[in-house]
């Protein structure tokens, strides 16, 4: 997931959000799963924190996100961005499965 505010043509503030999915064992390349501007943005963030779901601030990455269609694929160009979220997504679950095991003990 992404998000980020931008201007519009008129200096006025315009949110953005994405949400990207990718399961290795059952898709090559990750696809953009949600995209939505103003309102929607904040229901597709609202949704991810509710979730649990990591949000990260990448507005480069959502404006190249904004580019494609809900179901495409994520293109080679977006690789090193993307890859850049799925890290980030793997840190904050490692860090959450270190915390669970930490009040377990």
């Amino acid at each position: 997931m992404e998000e980020n505010t931008q201007t519009d043509g008129h200096g006025a503030s315009v949110r953005r959000a994405a949400a990207i999915t990718y399961d290795p064992g059952s898709q090559e390349v990750p696809v953009l799963a949600a995209f939505g501007e103003g309102h929607l943005a904040e229901k597709i963030i609202s949704i991810a924190k509710e979730s649990g779901i990591p949000v990260m601030p990448d507005p480069s990455l959502a404006t190249m996100l904004s580019k494609i269609s809900v179901g495409d694929e994520i293109s080679p160009e977006m690789y090193e961005a993307v890859a850049k979220v799925l890290a980030f997504v793997g840190e904050v679950d490692r860090r959450y499965g270190e915390r669970i095991r930490n009040v377990t003990r």
